[in-house]
C-alpha cells in the first residue's frame, strides 16, 4: 500500500493498528516535545495495546488511551477516567484541532494530559489553545470515520467494544 505523505512531513510516525484498520499519524515533536515523548514511550511499552476507543462522537472525535478499557473489560462507568502514571503539561502551539489531528485529552487541569488522546473528525476550532495537538493523520481518516460510525450508548461508548480496539501502536522514523 503506497502512502501519500504531505510535503514537509518529517516524522516520527505512529502506526495505529485497530480492529477497524490502520491509521498512520505524523507526530510533531517540535511543537509538542513532552507530549510526543510521552506518547512514544507509552506506545513503545505496549501501553495502548488492547485499549478501546471509549469515547466516540461521530462528526467530532474518537478517543482512546484509558487503561481501564483494556479488551473492553472493567467497569464501563469508569471508562474515560484512567490513564498512565505520568502526566505532561499543556503544550500550546500554532497547531490547530483540524480534521485528522491528534490531541491530548485531559481533565479540568490543563497540565493533566497522560495517555488519553483523540482524533478530530472535524475542524474543532473551539478546542484550539486548550489541548495539545501533537500529530496529524497522513493515512487512515477513513478508519477513524469507520470507528466513529459504530453504534454507541448514551455515553458515546461502543456497544460492541471489540469493534473499537487499538490492537497496537508502533513508532517509525520513516514511512
Amino acid at each position: 500500500m503506497e502512502m501519500s505523505v504531505p510535503s514537509g512531513a518529517s516524522g516520527p510516525y505512529a502506526v495505529i493498528s485497530t480492529s477497524a484498520g490502520v491509521m498512520t499519524a505524523e507526530l510533531f515533536p517540535a511543537s509538542a516535545p513532552k507530549t510526543v515523548a510521552n506518547f512514544v514511550s507509552l506506545a513503545n511499552a505496549g501501553f495502548f495495546n488492547g485499549l478501546v476507543w471509549h469515547r466516540i462522537v461521530n462528526g467530532f472525535v474518537i478517543q482512546t488511551g484509558d487503561s481501564l478499557t483494556r479488551f473492553g473489560g472493567g467497569n464501563r462507568r469508569m471508562w474515560g477516567t484512567g490513564g498512565s502514571d505520568k502526566t505532561v503539561p499543556l503544550e500550546i502551539s500554532t497547531r490547530r484541532n483540524d480534521t485528522g489531528t491528534l490531541g491530548m485529552a485531559r481533565s479540568q487541569d490543563p497540565n493533566s494530559g497522560s495517555s488519553q488522546f483523540y482524533v478530530n473528525l472535524a475542524d474543532n476550532a473551539f478546542l484550539n489553545g486548550q489541548y495539545t495537538v501533537f500529530g496529524k493523520l497522513v493515512n487512515g481518516l477513513d478508519v477513524a470515520q469507520k470507528i466513529a460510525a459504530l453504534q454507541v450508548d448514551r455515553d458515546g461508548q461502543p456497544l460492541v467494544p471489540s469493534q473499537a480496539v487499538v490492537t497496537r501502536i508502533t513508532i517509525q522514523n520513516t514511512l
